[in-house]
Protein backbone atom coordinates (compact mmCIF):
# COMPACT_ATOMS: atom_id res chain seq x y z
CA UNK A 1 0.00 0.00 0.00
CA UNK A 2 1.30 3.46 -0.92
CA UNK A 3 2.01 5.81 1.95
CA UNK A 4 -0.79 8.29 1.27
CA UNK A 5 -3.32 5.46 0.93
CA UNK A 6 -2.04 3.93 4.14
CA UNK A 7 -2.37 7.22 6.00
CA UNK A 8 -5.96 7.67 4.84
CA UNK A 9 -6.77 4.08 5.81
CA UNK A 10 -5.31 4.60 9.29
CA UNK A 11 -7.29 7.83 9.81
CA UNK A 12 -10.52 6.17 8.66
CA UNK A 13 -9.91 3.13 10.86
CA UNK A 14 -9.31 5.31 13.91
CA UNK A 15 -12.54 7.22 13.32
CA UNK A 16 -14.51 4.02 12.80
CA UNK A 17 -13.19 2.40 15.98
CA UNK A 18 -13.81 5.58 18.00
CA UNK A 19 -17.33 6.16 16.68
CA UNK A 20 -18.33 2.57 17.42
CA UNK A 21 -17.04 2.74 20.98
CA UNK A 22 -14.00 0.49 20.70
CA UNK A 23 -11.71 3.40 21.59
CA UNK A 24 -12.24 6.21 24.09
CA UNK A 25 -10.34 9.37 24.98
CA UNK A 26 -6.72 9.15 23.90
CA UNK A 27 -6.33 5.44 24.67
CA UNK A 28 -5.04 2.89 22.17
CA UNK A 29 -2.88 2.98 19.07
CA UNK A 30 -2.81 1.67 15.52
CA UNK A 31 0.03 0.98 13.10
CA UNK A 32 0.66 -0.07 9.51
CA UNK A 33 3.79 -1.52 7.91
CA UNK A 34 4.59 0.28 4.66
CA UNK A 35 6.08 -1.31 1.55
CA UNK A 36 9.41 0.45 2.15
CA UNK A 37 9.75 -1.18 5.58
CA UNK A 38 8.87 1.92 7.59
CA UNK A 39 5.88 2.04 9.94
CA UNK A 40 3.01 4.49 10.33
CA UNK A 41 1.76 4.71 13.91
CA UNK A 42 -0.74 6.91 15.72
CA UNK A 43 0.88 9.68 17.77
CA UNK A 44 1.17 9.83 21.54
CA UNK A 45 -1.85 11.24 23.41
CA UNK A 46 -3.97 11.31 20.26
CA UNK A 47 -7.69 10.56 20.03
CA UNK A 48 -8.29 7.91 17.38
CA UNK A 49 -11.47 9.71 16.39
CA UNK A 50 -9.62 12.94 15.62
CA UNK A 51 -6.62 11.77 13.63
CA UNK A 52 -5.43 13.63 10.53
CA UNK A 53 -3.08 12.46 7.81
CA UNK A 54 -0.45 15.07 8.70
CA UNK A 55 -0.22 14.15 12.39
CA UNK A 56 0.48 10.43 11.89
CA UNK A 57 3.93 9.36 13.05
CA UNK A 58 6.40 7.57 10.80
CA UNK A 59 9.22 5.47 12.22
CA UNK A 60 11.78 3.00 10.95
CA UNK A 61 11.65 -0.63 12.05
CA UNK A 62 14.48 0.28 14.43
CA UNK A 63 12.33 2.93 16.09
CA UNK A 64 13.86 6.08 14.57
CA UNK A 65 11.25 8.85 14.33
CA UNK A 66 11.35 10.12 10.74
CA UNK A 67 8.07 11.98 10.25
CA UNK A 68 4.89 13.38 11.73
CA UNK A 69 4.08 13.91 15.39
CA UNK A 70 5.80 12.14 18.28
CA UNK A 71 4.90 8.44 18.14
CA UNK A 72 3.06 6.57 20.88
CA UNK A 73 5.25 5.30 23.72
CA UNK A 74 3.90 1.84 22.88
CA UNK A 75 5.39 1.93 19.38
CA UNK A 76 8.21 -0.31 20.58
CA UNK A 77 5.88 -3.24 21.10
CA UNK A 78 4.37 -2.73 17.64
CA UNK A 79 7.87 -2.91 16.19
CA UNK A 80 8.69 -6.05 18.16
CA UNK A 81 5.70 -7.79 16.57
CA UNK A 82 6.65 -6.69 13.05
CA UNK A 83 10.21 -7.93 13.63
CA UNK A 84 9.02 -11.36 14.75
CA UNK A 85 6.03 -12.06 12.51
CA UNK A 86 6.61 -11.42 8.79
CA UNK A 87 2.91 -12.03 8.05
CA UNK A 88 1.91 -9.07 10.21
CA UNK A 89 1.28 -5.85 8.27
CA UNK A 90 -1.05 -4.02 10.71
CA UNK A 91 -1.66 -3.82 14.46
CA UNK A 92 -4.62 -2.66 16.54
CA UNK A 93 -4.18 -2.00 20.27
CA UNK A 94 -7.21 -0.75 22.20
CA UNK A 95 -8.58 -0.52 25.74
CA UNK A 96 -12.09 -1.58 24.74
CA UNK A 97 -14.59 -2.20 27.52
CA UNK A 98 -14.99 -5.98 27.64
CA UNK A 99 -11.47 -7.01 26.68
CA UNK A 100 -10.05 -4.63 29.27
CA UNK A 101 -12.45 -6.05 31.86
CA UNK A 102 -11.32 -9.54 30.90
CA UNK A 103 -7.68 -8.48 31.23
CA UNK A 104 -8.31 -7.48 34.85
CA UNK A 105 -9.46 -10.94 35.98
CA UNK A 106 -7.05 -12.76 38.27
CA UNK A 107 -7.70 -16.36 37.22
CA UNK A 108 -6.92 -16.20 33.52
CA UNK A 109 -5.27 -19.06 31.66
CA UNK A 110 -2.04 -17.33 30.61
CA UNK A 111 -1.73 -19.56 27.55
CA UNK A 112 -5.24 -18.84 26.30
CA UNK A 113 -7.51 -16.35 28.07
CA UNK A 114 -10.64 -17.40 26.16
CA UNK A 115 -11.75 -21.03 26.31
CA UNK A 116 -13.55 -21.46 22.96
CA UNK A 117 -17.34 -21.61 23.00
CA UNK A 118 -18.00 -20.26 19.50
CA UNK A 119 -16.30 -21.31 16.25
CA UNK A 120 -15.49 -17.75 15.26
CA UNK A 121 -12.83 -17.11 17.89
CA UNK A 122 -10.94 -20.12 16.51
CA UNK A 123 -11.39 -19.19 12.87
CA UNK A 124 -10.52 -15.51 13.21
CA UNK A 125 -8.05 -15.41 16.10
CA UNK A 126 -7.00 -18.71 17.66
CA UNK A 127 -5.50 -18.78 21.16
CA UNK A 128 -5.27 -15.53 23.13
CA UNK A 129 -2.13 -15.62 25.32
CA UNK A 130 -1.80 -13.20 28.23
CA UNK A 131 1.16 -10.88 28.78
CA UNK A 132 1.69 -10.19 32.53
CA UNK A 133 1.09 -6.66 33.76
CA UNK A 134 3.80 -4.08 33.12
CA UNK A 135 3.50 -0.30 33.14
CA UNK A 136 2.38 0.97 29.69
CA UNK A 137 5.45 1.66 27.60
CA UNK A 138 7.62 -0.78 29.58
CA UNK A 139 10.09 -2.56 27.30
CA UNK A 140 9.12 -5.90 28.86
CA UNK A 141 5.79 -5.77 27.01
CA UNK A 142 7.72 -5.63 23.74
CA UNK A 143 9.95 -8.50 24.88
CA UNK A 144 6.97 -10.68 25.78
CA UNK A 145 5.18 -9.91 22.52
CA UNK A 146 8.33 -10.62 20.52
CA UNK A 147 8.36 -14.15 21.93
CA UNK A 148 4.64 -14.71 21.31
CA UNK A 149 4.33 -13.03 17.91
CA UNK A 150 5.55 -15.90 15.67
CA UNK A 151 2.73 -18.20 16.78
CA UNK A 152 -0.20 -15.96 17.68
CA UNK A 153 -2.43 -13.39 16.04
CA UNK A 154 -3.67 -11.58 19.16
CA UNK A 155 -2.67 -10.98 22.77
CA UNK A 156 -4.27 -9.85 26.03
CA UNK A 157 -2.23 -7.42 28.13
CA UNK A 158 -3.02 -7.97 31.81
CA UNK A 159 -4.85 -5.02 33.44
CA UNK A 160 -4.42 -3.08 30.22
CA UNK A 161 -6.25 -4.14 27.05
CA UNK A 162 -5.69 -6.21 23.93
CA UNK A 163 -3.63 -6.32 20.75
CA UNK A 164 -4.58 -7.86 17.41
CA UNK A 165 -2.52 -8.24 14.25
CA UNK A 166 -3.41 -8.86 10.64
CA UNK A 167 -2.27 -9.23 7.06
CA UNK A 168 -3.78 -5.78 6.54
CA UNK A 169 -5.65 -3.21 8.61
CA UNK A 170 -9.09 -4.69 7.93
CA UNK A 171 -7.87 -8.11 9.04
CA UNK A 172 -6.45 -6.72 12.30
CA UNK A 173 -9.64 -4.76 13.00
CA UNK A 174 -11.88 -7.71 12.24
CA UNK A 175 -9.92 -9.91 14.65
CA UNK A 176 -10.10 -7.27 17.37
CA UNK A 177 -13.84 -6.87 16.92
CA UNK A 178 -14.36 -10.64 17.16
CA UNK A 179 -12.32 -10.70 20.37
CA UNK A 180 -14.31 -7.84 21.92
CA UNK A 181 -17.66 -9.47 21.10
CA UNK A 182 -16.46 -12.79 22.52
CA UNK A 183 -15.28 -11.07 25.72
CA UNK A 184 -18.72 -9.44 25.96
CA UNK A 185 -20.35 -12.86 25.71
CA UNK A 186 -18.12 -14.13 28.54
CA UNK A 187 -19.58 -11.52 30.91
CA UNK A 188 -23.14 -11.98 29.63
CA UNK A 189 -22.87 -15.74 30.21
CA UNK A 190 -21.13 -15.49 33.58
CA UNK A 191 -22.74 -17.96 35.99
CA UNK A 192 -24.50 -19.86 33.20
CA UNK A 193 -23.79 -23.45 32.19
CA UNK A 194 -21.71 -22.83 29.05
CA UNK A 195 -21.26 -25.52 26.42
CA UNK A 196 -17.61 -25.20 25.41
CA UNK A 197 -16.36 -26.60 22.12
CA UNK A 198 -14.81 -30.05 22.37
CA UNK A 199 -11.20 -30.73 21.39
CA UNK A 200 -12.48 -32.53 18.29
CA UNK A 201 -14.61 -29.54 17.29
CA UNK A 202 -11.69 -27.16 17.84
CA UNK A 203 -9.33 -29.31 15.77
CA UNK A 204 -11.88 -29.42 12.95
CA UNK A 205 -11.93 -25.64 12.86
CA UNK A 206 -8.14 -25.41 12.93
CA UNK A 207 -7.86 -27.92 10.12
Amino acid sequence: MKEQQAKLALVQAGKSLFQRGYATGTAGNLSLLLDDGSVLVTPTNSCLGELTVDMLSKVTLNGEHIGGNKPSKETKFHLSIYHNNPKCKAIVHLHSLYLTALSCLSDLNMSNAIKPFTPYIIMKVGDLPVVPYYRPGDTRIAEQLAALAPNHKAFLLANHGAVSTGSDLNDAMSSYEELEETAKLIFILKGENIRYLTDHEINELKG
